[in-house]
């Protein structure tokens, strides 16, 4: 059992795998905590996945949500408190695929969105078929077709999604890899972990994205607007067409 009564995130080198088995470390009200999960907590922009974790006896606990609590630890919550586990209990876990992949495919869009449009991120958030970011951007002349356009060809060019790890020291030295202006990327251990999409985009994330940008499909930028003085907020969907 995880003696530091942490649960070790197999979303960051699974994001395609949808079941696993674990060992209950911790469970209450607040939610479920695993020593293993391939669910993802809410941060970055991208929503906690949902999915149920199943008990030896076939008990299904629904778990409508994922986050991180007070200590950093990787909570699933579950639907009715009366469903929790005991300390020790071997469940099987299962997310949501229906959900997951679609913010996988947006999350991925939104870094190629912060490639067509080389401007500070001030902020983003990833729904269910559509995401935003927010630009510091006192004067703009974005378009809102021209965006679209410069979009669907780096999602068509098909370059691979893949990642790495470097050093806090490493990143220290290369401010320029952190587009974000108000969030801090994710240090875990001392390291930090990028994702690279082919030669054209490097960032620190630790969410979960696709392989390929292929598989994002064509999207649309659905309105650019105007924040404030110097906020524009560029807001996308997956193109039903």
């Amino acid at each position: 059992m995880n003696e530091l009564n942490e649960t070790t995130p197999l979303y960051r080198d699974a994001p395609y795998d949808t079941s696993f088995n674990a060992t209950v470390l911790a469970a209450d009200e607040t939610g479920i905590v695993l020593d293993r999960s391939l669910f993802y907590p809410q941060g970055g922009g991208q929503p906690g996945d949902a999915g149920t974790l199943t008990t030896a006896g076939g008990t299904a606990i629904t778990i409508e949500s994922t986050r991180r609590d007070d200590a950093g630890r990787i909570r699933h919550c579950v639907a009715a408190a009366s469903d929790l586990p005991a300390i020790g209990d071997r469940l099987q876990g299962e997310i949501d695929w229906a959900l997951r992949y679609p913010r996988m495919r947006m999350h991925t869009c939104l870094h190629l969105l912060s490639v067509v449009i080389p401007e500070p991120v001030t902020g983003g958030s990833i729904g269910d078929g559509h995401g935003r970011l927010d630009f510091d951007l006192p004067e703009s002349t974005l378009d809102r077709d021209t965006v679209t356009e410069a979009l669907n060809r780096l999602i068509a060019a098909d370059h691979p999604v893949t990642t790495e790890w470097i050093s806090e020291a490493e990143l220290d030295a290369r401010p320029e890899l952190v587009k974000t202006m108000s969030v801090q990327p994710p240090r875990t251990g001392g390291s930090i972990r990028l994702v690279r999409i082919g030669d054209i985009d490097l960032q620190p994330c630790g969410g979960t994205h696709v392989a390929s940008t292929a598989e994002i499909g064509r999207v649309r930028v659905r309105k650019i607007e105007k924040k404030s003085r110097h906020n524009r907020r560029v807001s996308l969907q997956f193109d039903p067409d």
